[in-house]
């Protein structure tokens, strides 16, 4: 059964035909009236199943969704992964069918209508449905499961390829219909979307009322975010097009199209710089840094600035610090439990690579530092985490706050990603969690120089390009050569 409803406007319900096996099922969970029985609700929890609802006396919704808790790809599981995705492409076109619907006869007779026109094409002279671009985008990312900063590039994608038809559509009169749609589009379609991508934000600038109605009128199936354009760079242009070919790529290996538009079309090579990272001997100072009596010691500005007390801006120094000696994404990061330890190793399989490959489990020995500071947050995280977290944002805006008061404001050669120049900034100005991660990695390249055995415990694939640009031979290390050939 699918519910369609608008506040008090109407309620609609029809069979969707999906037919799913209720161990795949669970019901929101309306929060405010289990909170306000007394039963508190994890931030992080959103649905539960009949049972565990009885069990922790939590109120449900009447409406649910199918989830999904195992990565084991069972047939069941495949199954149950395809009425998922066909739900999705449900209910988009439910949306898409109500933009253009007559809003003063709403009854749930249309909406069994719309519902059987999308099972059965066939019965009303329409081609069985294919897939769009948006449909290939979300189905990859469905099967990909993608970390949520890579998937989030591809709805970036979506929606500039979604303003990009619209301008044409609006600016070309012969065009009036055109469509990025997966078995037409040409090479020079690909090319003309890569002039159009370097140029956007000018043009959004040219045409703003073309611009404001291209945002406000995304199709209704589109994720909707920022609602302005932004500047990008060539760097970030290689990479949304790089996206799109894996796309196409995916959409040819799954039988969905045998187009091919980037045959011959040349993305070009993203300009990259050396990973900027600490030495050991910065991450101890960090580590060691009396973080309460510098925070005395800066003025009033710096700390009404900072937006966040010093036990909060030192709580985030000790997350950072694990994080150098383990080397994971902040991703994974948030979600590590005293369980992912086993006989003082940290095992746990991070997310799938940008490109949707497998990601090896990551295996790393605890060092003792590490352990002492699992040791100090031990049970203060209620969610049972290693650590309690704040946003990424905050996080990284700690982490720089963190580099300030420890004197780690040394330059380095950043590389500007809207003009592909490099540039010089303090390396305070630049931190971020995945400069933890970066120490780890090079900082033990360094030493070992062997990139499998990293990728062991950074959880790097044999072979990745990541670590090519560790490669990066230290100033002293140079010397000694000279010093052996003079």
């Amino acid at each position: 059964m699918i519910r369609f409803f608008q506040g008090n406007s109407f309620d609609l319900y029809a069979k969707s035909d999906i037919f799913i096996n209720p161990a795949y099922f669970e019901y929101y969970i309306n929060r405010d009236k289990t909170e306000k029985s007394g039963v508190k609700v994890a931030g992080n929890i959103i649905t539960a199943s009949v049972e565990k609802a009885k069990e922790k006396g939590y109120a449900l919704r009447k409406s649910g969704t199918i989830v999904f808790k195992q990565r084991l790809e069972t047939p069941e599981f495949k199954y149950h992964r395809e009425k998922a995705e066909r739900l999705e492409r449900l209910k988009n076109h439910i949306l898409d069918s109500f933009a253009t619907a007559d809003k003063s006869n709403m009854t749930s007779e249309w909406l069994k209508d719309i519902v059987d026109r999308f099972n059965h094409p066939e019965k009303y002279g329409v081609e069985c449905e294919s897939k769009t671009f948006y449909d290939l985008i979300e189905m990859y990312i469905s099967r990909r499961q993608l970390a949520p900063s890579h998937y989030k590039d591809f709805y970036v994608l979506s929606r500039a390829i979604s303003r990009f038809e619209g301008y044409i559509r609006a600016t070309e009169p012969s065009r009036k219909t055109f469509l990025f749609a997966i078995n037409t589009v040409t090479r020079d379609n690909i090319e003309e979307l890569a002039d159009y991508l370097r140029h956007e934000k000018a043009l959004s600038d040219q045409y703003p009322k073309i611009f404001s109605k291209l945002i406000e009128e995304y199709p209704a199936s589109l994720k909707k975010r920022r609602n302005k354009v932004e500047p990008r760079g060539e760097n970030t242009i290689i990479k949304m097009l790089t996206r799109l070919k894996t796309i196409f790529k995916y959409a040819i290996d799954e039988g969905y199209t045998t187009n091919r538009p980037f045959d011959g079309f040349k993305i070009g090579t993203a300009v990259e710089g050396t990973p900027i990272y600490i030495t050991i001997e910065e991450r101890n100072q960090i580590a060691d840094c009396n973080l309460e009596q510098k925070w005395s010691e800066m003025d009033e500005e710096f700390r009404k600035n900072c937006e966040m007390p010093i036990s909060t801006i030192a709580m985030c120094r000790d997350v950072f610090i694990f994080q150098c000696f383990i080397g994971c994404r902040v991703g994974d990061l948030v979600k590590l439990t005293p369980q992912y330890i086993e006989n003082g190793i940290l095992v746990y399989t991070p997310h799938k690579t940008k490109d949707g490959k497998e990601a090896t489990q990551a295996r790393v020995p605890l060092h003792p530092k590490a352990q002492e500071l699992i040791e100090k947050y031990a049970g203060v995280d209620e969610k049972g985490r290693l650590f309690p977290f704040l946003t990424p944002q905050k996080y990284n805006d700690a982490i720089k706050v963190v580099f300030t008061l420890a004197g780690i404001t040394r330059n380095v050669e950043v590389l500007n990603t809207l003009t592909n120049e490099f540039e010089i900034h303090p390396i305070n100005e630049i931190a971020s969690s995945h400069l933890a991660r970066r120490t780890f990695i090079g900082n033990a390249y360094f030493k070992v120089t062997d990139p499998n055995l990293i990728g062991k415990m950074s959880g790097h694939v044999d072979g990745s390009r990541a670590f090519k640009r560790y490669r990066k031979i230290e100033d002293e290390t140079l010397k000694k050569v000279i010093d052996l050939i003079g």
